[in-house]
């Protein structure tokens, strides 16, 4: 696993941006994906997404975006997935144009709620719509989106079932996970794997100029300026 760089707050989301440093790496042809993924303020999607990459739960991040790497075996082909974390105050504080940007780079997209919460449910009919309109109008391709309802363990705080979770996705054409990312590893694996077997081979590739490659940083950054991300 290669843990990337943080990006820190910027208008600009092109693959040149300044602040990532790009190093040399490896020539050889390898298939890869770029996954967004993505949710309300304190659904727990950082804890998610680190819970797969580590194993470990962590409950508090700094308040940055990353880019991740992970190398994943999916049905004996190993694919070596970008995953884009963005914190929620950022995409709330950015114009649609920035949000699409992200869009446009990924391959994927989890879209992360909280069982705990109504509105990180109720948001997800319209990024869904979002996600498909960029992306539908280059390809006819079905776009691989996972939708999780995080936080099961806290049942004695649900508001939203888990029926209902499941309609949203079948009516939205997406696949379902509920799990916590607190409890259980499995839960987070099970995710990424089961949206890299949905993502069509002619989108795994090399990713010429996506300007992610070989950025290494220490997990320490992760704590750099701590936000509530608690499950």
């Amino acid at each position: 696993m290669g843990l990337r760089l943080p990006l820190r707050r910027s208008t600009s989301f092109t693959p040149d941006h300044p602040a990532l440093m790009e190093v040399p790496g490896p020539t050889a042809l390898k298939m890869e994906a770029n996954v967004l993924v993505m949710g309300a303020d304190n659904v727990g999607k950082s804890a998610l997404t680190v819970r797969f990459l580590t194993r470990r739960f962590i409950g508090e991040y700094g308040d940055m975006e990353f880019i991740y790497s992970h190398n994943l075996t999916v049905d004996g082909r190993e694919i070596l997935l970008h995953i884009w974390d963005v914190p929620s105050s950022q995409e709330q504080a950015e114009d649609g144009s920035s949000e699409e940007k992200r869009i446009q780079w990924a391959d994927s997209f989890v879209l992360v709620y909280s069982i705990c919460d109504r509105a990180s449910f109720n948001i997800l009919p319209l990024k869904v719509q979002f996600i498909k309109a960029a992306k539908e109008g280059q390809s006819q391709e079905k776009v691989p989106i996972v939708i999780v309802g995080n936080k099961r363990d806290l049942h004695h705080q649900r508001v939203v079932s888990s029926e209902e979770g499941r309609l949203l996705a079948l009516s939205l054409d997406c696949g379902f996970y509920e799990v916590s990312a607190a409890e259980a590893y499995h839960g987070a694996l099970m995710v990424f794997h089961g949206l890299a077997k949905l993502i069509p081979d002619t989108k795994l590739g090399l990713k010429k100029g996506t300007g992610i490659r070989g950025i290494v940083k220490t997990m320490s950054a992760v704590f750099a300026r701590k936000r509530t991300d608690s499950l």
